[in-house]
């Protein structure tokens, strides 16, 4: 039986307990603990895998350039009488980086293996303005290429290398991410 003493009644019918809504003012301090626990182990577990998907869509900057430098030395390549894949300079593969990209890009000129300007001039913790050691090496000649970009991704001392080869082969040579 309902004791009146007990209970409320208004016009929405019965309420709860007057005793309990007195009592319910907030949260006991064992409570918030164990939230800000669950929150600490989230974060412990998002966090890294975040900073890992950013370094990742990083990369995907040298792929996406050196695919084009890939299709500029093709095309300057065909221009050439007889067709080689060495060049007296830049110019003659009209390659442009444009923004502010976080690799330079090498090529071989007369041996030796030349950043396109433009590029990244990033010194410190990993320096861009030294071509990746490979292998492979930044290398041409009449009738193959390797081409190479250099940069750093997550702000340590680790490069991120990657090549380019002229059957179009992309390869990751030393992966910054996995380190």
């Amino acid at each position: 039986m309902i004791s009146a003493r007990r209970y409320r009644f208004g016009r929405g019918g019965t309420t709860l307990p007057h005793r309990l809504i007195k009592g319910a003012q907030g949260f006991t301090l064992i409570e918030l603990m164990i939230v800000v626990a669950i929150i600490g182990i989230l974060a412990a577990v998002a966090i890294p895998n975040f900073m890992r998907y950013q370094a990742k869509a990083r990369q995907a900057e040298a792929r996406l350039i050196l695919g084009d430098m890939f299709a500029k030395v093709m095309i300057a390549s065909q221009a050439q009488s007889p067709i080689s894949y060495q060049f007296p300079s830049t110019a003659p593969i009209e390659f442009l980086i444009r923004g502010s990209p976080k690799y330079s890009y090498w090529y071989d000129i007369g041996g030796t293996p030349t950043a396109f300007p433009g590029g990244s001039t990033v010194t410190v913790p990993c320096d861009v303005n030294v071509a990746p050691p490979g292998p492979p090496v930044v290398a041409a000649s009449q009738f193959s290429f390797t081409a190479a970009a250099r940069g750093n991704v997550d702000s340590d001392s680790t490069c991120d290398d990657w090549a380019i080869n002229d059957i179009r082969k992309l390869t990751n040579t030393m992966d910054d991410v996995a380190m």
